[in-house]
């Protein structure tokens, strides 16, 4: 007698074991036999839709959100939260205008990790040319001694171009300088800045916009220099023999000029230029959350305005927590999405897909499940092929 083995399965009916295997193991009998993994969590994203990138306001309010302020009249803005870099409510975020002195925010996220504040330094008559007619200065002369960290006292107080062009010589020069600004820039992944002057002193081409200035300020806030320098309010600058006082520029900072200073602030950068308008990066701290606001050039209200229109935007952020939906955030995108050209707007795509960056997992855990129900599958065919040996056997039909 031969024994007759089972044939082998067809594709067809490999599919039709391996989906009843499935159905097996997926069986409160199977569970038991076999524990299942449980699934890895997938992280819900922060937005769902890049919002950041239309004109306009952009808020998602929930149940007991306050309405946003009226009369804020900024051609831009952006309210953020520096913890988790969730954008809470913008106007015409990526909207590139001239930054003014906010851009010396970048400058000094570029520069500061590369000069020793403790460094001495004599300063060269060259190191003062080509600053801008106009521009804000600090005080410092050619043939005086100052220290890197005096330098920097100047930059975020006073907002002195001649402060920033003798540590951007320090730094290699303006050219490096510039070059090393752009780079940093898009490591952040703030898309819409241009780089031209280091100083954000007016320049053709020179731009950035709302979301990138809540980027850099957020990014500063993380770096202890950074936030030491923008938070002081005043400091004395050396003169050769003596030294005089300067007062931070930031009037929600120091409460200079009838602005009321605002609580908890903790900086970050003021500007203006006739071209730039008022703009502002502003920090403050509140119940253990810190938000970031910029305002971008405010149509109305003369010189108090940025002051008043950033201090209203804290207000709502601070009464908005918890009760209303992210529309962006500032997370940089992926490292690879980085390199090569990127549409200047991409920054918010980007970040969603920082957020979901285990998105594969669920074809991974199908094709494991497919893996496990043919494996089951084998296991039905086998175990039928030795039962039929065992009953074929006891029945006296050994075959040869």
């Amino acid at each position: 007698m031969v024994i007759r083995y089972l044939p082998r399965p067809s594709s067809v009916s490999t599919a039709a074991l391996a989906l009843g295997a499935l159905v097996l193991l997926s069986s409160p009998a199977a569970a038991t036999d076999v524990p299942a993994e449980p699934a890895p969590p997938r992280p819900l994203p922060a937005y769902s839709s890049a919002l950041l990138d239309r004109p306009g306001v952009q808020v998602r309010p929930g149940p007991g959100a306050p309405g946003l302020p009226s009369g804020v009249s900024a051609l831009a803005w952006v309210v953020a939260d520096a913890q988790t870099g969730e954008v809470l409510a913008a106007r015409d975020a990526h909207r590139q205008l001239p930054p003014a002195s906010t851009l010396k925010s970048l400058f000094a996220l570029a520069t500061l990790p590369r000069l020793d504040a403790r460094m001495q330094h004599v300063v060269d008559e060259h190191e003062l040319e080509d600053i801008g007619e106009g521009s804000s200065m600090v005080g410092v002369a050619a043939g005086r001694t100052y220290q890197v960290s005096d330098l920097w006292r100047g930059v975020f107080l006073s907002s002195g171009n001649d402060a920033v062009h003798v540590l951007a010589g320090l730094n290699g020069g303006l050219d490096t300088t510039v070059r090393q600004m752009r780079v940093k820039a898009r490591e952040l992944g703030a898309r819409d800045t241009h780089v031209v002057s280091p100083d954000g002193y007016d320049a053709p081409g020179q731009v950035s916009s709302a979301y990138d200035l809540a980027v850099f300020g957020r990014a500063g806030l993380a770096d202890p220099q950074f936030s030491s320098y923008c938070s002081t309010r005043t400091a004395k600058f050396p003169a050769g023999g003596w030294s005089y006082p300067i007062q931070n520029t930031n009037r929600l900072l120091t409460g200079a000029d009838g602005v009321t200073p605002y609580p908890g602030l903790l900086g970050v950068k003021n500007g203006y230029t006739s071209h730039a308008g008022s703009t502002l990066i502003s920090a403050a701290q509140r119940d253990g959350r810190t938000l970031v606001v910029t305002v971008m050039n405010p149509q109305a209200g003369g010189g108090r305005a940025v002051y008043e229109e950033a201090r209203s935007l804290l207000d709502w952020g601070f009464a908005a927590a918890g009760k209303v939906g992210p529309v962006g955030s500032l997370l940089p995108p992926p490292k690879a999405d980085r390199t090569g050209p990127q549409p200047a707007h991409a920054a918010g795509k980007a970040a969603l897909s920082a957020q979901s960056d285990d998105s594969d997992w669920p074809a991974m855990l199908m094709v494991g499940a497919g893996a496990a129900a043919l494996l089951a599958g084998c296991v039905v065919v086998v175990r039928r092929r030795a039962a039929t040996v065992a009953r074929r056997t006891r029945a006296g039909d050994r075959g040869d």
